[in-house]
């Protein structure tokens, strides 16, 4: 047990991948990649560095001396200096090389935009994995008819699959601006301090070919192909903000089906994985509380209010850079993308045991179809030489004291008030016998099938291991 302060996503919730990415060794060992890589470039296009200082670089990537750093950087109060400093200790042949032309946010930037890169990319197979349980659940119960809800009302049947498409459609919108995110994130490159090149100018000579290829050299290195056509000292921080959108598309479609989820455990006709030995309550133990699917809808609120950091972010940035962006950024963009790990483990964890009391959801179509069924039953009494008008007014009449009549805690007695008519011409059995649910479901089979085929090509290859999480 820790003495002091640790953040809920670390300790909780978020998984090992994640939270190894956004560590600090991950970020400083990544400086080293970028120094090593510039120093490379710069080497190849005839700057007076050696092959054996670049070699003494890529030696000494991952054995950092915190140590060393945390002492610099209270001399100097600088961190990228205090890396350096450290770095040209551990390199002391190439120490006079390492970040030659660059300023500081050539190290921090591109860490920056490459961390942030291979997070969405982890988090889109976290996506997909949710889609593919879901693509499951949707095809095994595409026909099952549950009563429809608007404004949480009962309405016309559905499936239990087609509800399930209709999370699906949502985290589909998600997987979509993930891709469109990724494919507009650009390398910052080696700029200079203002973005104008000039330390570079110098360095070469005025041979602008070289710097751009310098730049294509590095971006290279770390898997991009495009770098910004032009830039202050910084990358965009509209980047940022393009990509807390996206965690925060993904937490409302994840916090929508949760709580959907949640109205249907409330009604017994649906429910969130519940294990052997968990404890719903400290005082009630009989009951099973939808706690996973409550804890995605808390996280999902964080995240989307979190969302709104970047763009006050990038809308406060003066003239080519300052620095009040850099503390905010360190804590919400982290924190953005671990929050958005942990509601899809959980999404992950609850789709693959979303478990169907199939009995309660049968009483519950049953309870309410005499009076979905109504329409149906007046197009069959219009045929049989019935008034529309007067046989609306039955239907209307009937329906009244039938509700009022559940409202006192009776049974629906709708079929037999109807059958009860004269002037209806029906009689109860004939009534019963235009009660099937699969006649009230429309197209809902068909329409998750197409779906589903819809969707496979994007969910090849997908891996299903269970999220295992802390509850």
């Amino acid at each position: 047990m820790t003495t002091q302060y640790q953040s809920p996503l670390t300790s909780r919730y978020a998984s090992s991948y994640m939270l190894g990415l956004f560590s600090s060794d991950t970020r400083c060992q990544t400086w080293r990649k970028l120094w090593v890589s510039l120093a490379t470039a710069e080497m190849k296009l005839g700057l007076p560095i050696t092959e054996s200082q670049v070699a003494e670089l890529e030696a000494h990537i991952s054995d950092i001396d915190y140590e060393c750093v945390s002492k610099r950087e209270k001399e100097v109060r600088h961190d990228v200096m205090a890396h350096v400093y450290a770095y040209g200790k551990a390199a002391p042949s190439a120490a006079g090389i390492i970040h030659l032309g660059a300023t500081s946010c050539y190290v921090t930037d591109n860490a920056d935009l490459i961390i942030y890169r291979d997070a969405l990319l982890y988090l889109r197979k976290e996506l997909q994995k949710v889609l593919a349980n879901l693509a499951d659940f949707a095809d095994k119960y595409k026909a099952l008819p549950t009563p429809g809800y608007t404004h949480y009302q009962p309405a016309q049947l559905v499936t239990v699959g087609k509800r399930a498409t209709l999370w699906m459609q949502d985290f589909l919108t998600d997987l979509s601006e993930i891709d469109d995110t990724l494919r507009h994130i650009k390398f910052l490159g080696c700029r200079g301090t203002t973005g104008t090149e000039a330390s570079f100018l110098e360095l070469f000579h005025g041979d602008t070919e070289k710097i751009d290829e310098m730049n294509q050299l590095i971006a290279a290195d770390f898997g991009f192909t495009e770098y910004y056509p032009v830039c202050g000292q910084t990358y965009p921080r509209k980047t940022d903000s393009r990509i807390l959108n996206c965690l925060s598309s993904i937490a409302q479609s994840c916090y929508r089906m949760a709580n959907d989820i949640r109205l249907l455990q409330h009604d017994r006709q649906l429910e969130e994985p519940f294990e052997k030995n968990q404890i719903g309550s400290s005082a009630m133990a009989y009951k099973r509380n939808p706690m996973r699917c409550e804890r995605i809808c808390s996280l999902a609120r964080y995240l989307m209010v979190n969302a709104l950091n970047a763009p006050w972010t990038a809308s406060t940035q003066w003239l080519e850079r300052s620095l009040d962006d850099s503390a905010n950024r360190r804590i919400s963009m982290p924190e953005g993308f671990l929050c958005a790990d942990a509601i899809l483990r959980l999404a992950q964890n609850v789709t693959d045991g979303l478990y169907v009391n199939e009995k309660v959801t049968e009483r519950a179509v049953q309870e309410y179809l005499p009076f979905i069924a109504t329409e149906n039953l007046m197009m069959e009494a219009v045929k049989r030489g019935g008034n529309r008008q007067d046989l609306h007014e039955i239907i209307r009449h009937c329906s009244m004291e039938a509700i009022q009549n559940m409202k006192n805690g009776e049974d629906c007695d709708l079929l037999s008030r109807l059958a009860a008519q004269k002037e209806f011409g029906l009689t109860e059995s004939e009534i019963s016998s235009l009660l099937t649910p699969s006649r009230y479901i429309g197209r809902c089979p068909e329409q998750v099938e197409l779906f589903l085929e819809h969707i496979r090509p994007l969910l090849t290859g997908i891996s299903r291991d269970t999220a295992q999480i802390h509850l």
